[in-house]
């Protein structure tokens, strides 16, 4: 089924707002690599036109910063057919040019991890200015109608409850593998989680409770670390990201273990007895693809709250409310179960070989 053709290449359009999007453009990047596949990858907001993009991430960081109730208002607003059409369009008028000059003659297919990349790919398709198939990655387990775009011959489905979502809307879909990298495994056995536990500087026999808040470290994360703290069950250890700040706080409130930028997540997942999320995208489906337990807890308005909603009623991760629900569920939390099911729950086929159909009459069977 596979022909690699070096001059063909795929064309991957992720976007550099938080790290989800970009984690799962270069995951499948390296993939295709690995199958003799070329990729070439763009980020989307600099397919805008000059300092949108930039202010676009900024606003965006800012508003979950300051006024994340507003972001979930927008979102929800978002979700209804005018709106969700009018952000289409726009985003259609302002990028569709540079990302076909992007995308070039030579593409054999293009693939997208970001919702508006993806409503562009998918006007350019129906409307014919692109000619071969597009590809859709959802990052979240909850999908958010800007999401699927009418034209994009795939949506890439890391799980049937996400891929259910999909065709309730009446769009094509395919269930496949989690897209992460291989190195998120579960931990083989206590030495090894002693010794990765030693090299990052870990208490070796606390119960250890990672919380994750994204790259940029956002949301409510000091009250969840004293929450953590406050039951008694676990040590609360906070990745804080690139948020400086929040280090820093929750250093000198010695209430938490506090880090910045870590770029050993793998070992760090494995270092830890539960993970507590607040936004339940790529970090959560690290998490759960290494075996760990999830809690959605203190959620971000929009996104958060959607997929905390999504993995709590496929029975992936509770949500707890209160910090008494949270001590509960940190006691019920033990490895490898929510892992598994979700692992269940995804079919064997890996998106990079939907991508990388090379035969076009093959290809014009799935990608359809």
């Amino acid at each position: 089924m596979l022909n690699p053709d070096p001059a063909r290449p795929v064309v991957i359009f992720s976007a550099s707002i938080g790290a989800g999007h970009d984690g799962a453009a270069r995951e499948l990047a390296r993939r295709l690599a690995a199958r003799g596949v070329p990729s070439v990858r763009h980020d989307f907001l600099d397919m805008l036109p000059a300092g949108l993009g930039g202010t676009l991430r900024d606003t965006y960081a800012r508003q979950l910063r300051t006024a994340p109730e507003s972001w979930g208002w927008l979102l929800d607003r978002m979700a209804g057919p005018r709106l969700s059409a009018g952000a289409a369009a726009l985003s259609s008028g302002l990028a569709a040019s540079r990302m076909l000059a992007a995308i070039g003659a030579d593409a054999c297919a293009v693939v997208s991890t970001y919702p508006l990349a993806s409503q562009v790919l998918g006007r350019l398709r129906r409307t014919g200015r692109l000619n071969v198939p597009a590809a859709a990655v959802m990052t979240d387990p909850s999908v958010h109608p800007l999401c699927v775009a009418d034209g994009i011959d795939l949506h890439l489905a890391p799980g049937r409850h996400t891929a259910a979502q999909i065709h309730a809307m009446n769009a094509p879909v395919l269930t496949v593998s989690p897209i992460v990298d291989p190195a998120f495994r579960p931990v083989r056995d206590r030495d090894e989680k002693q010794a990765i536990r030693r090299r990052l500087g870990l208490p070796a026999d606390e119960r250890l409770a990672l919380v994750i808040a994204g790259s940029w470290g956002v949301g409510d994360v000091e009250r969840t670390a004293a929450d953590i703290a406050a039951t008694g069950v676990a040590l609360p250890v906070v990745v804080c990201g690139r948020n400086e700040t929040l280090r820093r706080r929750l250093h000198e409130t010695g209430i938490a273990v506090a880090l910045g930028w870590v770029d050993a997540m793998p070992d760090l997942l494995r270092a830890a007895d539960v993970a507590v999320t607040n936004a339940g995208g790529l970090s959560s489906t690290e998490a759960m693809a290494g075996g760990l337990p999830v809690i959605s807890y203190r959620c971000l308005p929009g996104h958060g709250a959607a997929n905390a909603a999504v993995l709590a009623a496929s029975g992936l991760a509770p949500w707890p409310q209160t910090p008494v629900e949270l001590a509960a569920e940190l006691r019920a939390a033990h490895g490898g179960q929510s892992g598994r099911r979700f692992v269940a729950a995804c079919d064997d086929l890996d998106a990079a070989d939907v991508v990388a159909l090379r035969d076009r009459r093959t290809s014009s069977l799935i990608l359809a």
